[in-house]
């Protein structure tokens, strides 16, 4: 999670180990759960992350509590998991088979 003061290297995460294989190799269904006082992060309905203001650092301002926007992108380099090297295969690719929005009336 990204926000004033906790993006890049600072940003605020998780992280979730599949029971056997690799990311790569299959399609996964990934959801966020957002609430104005809560994040939650699932793979495969399996919940692994929670973040709510009180996980922010000191003096960091929580700015989740308003609507936003989606961003699904492909980073490559810098600090995690690193810079590309030769053995860095090229072009990459995300594929996104949908996504679904819904809002809690």
């Amino acid at each position: 999670m990204h926000g004033p003061g906790y993006s890049g290297g600072n940003g605020l995460s998780g992280t979730y180990t599949l029971p056997s294989g690799k990311f790569a190799d299959d399609f996964y269904v990934y959801a966020v759960e957002w609430e104005p006082s809560a994040v939650r992060y699932y793979v495969n309905s399996n919940l692994y992350e929670t973040l709510t203001p009180a996980d922010l650092p000191a003096g960091k301002t929580w700015v989740f509590d308003h609507p936003f926007f989606v961003l699904l992108n492909v980073a490559v380099g810098g600090d995690w998991p690193g810079n590309p090297d030769s053995t860095t295969s090229f072009p990459q690719q995300m594929l996104v088979d949908y996504v679904k929005v819904y809002s809690r009336k």
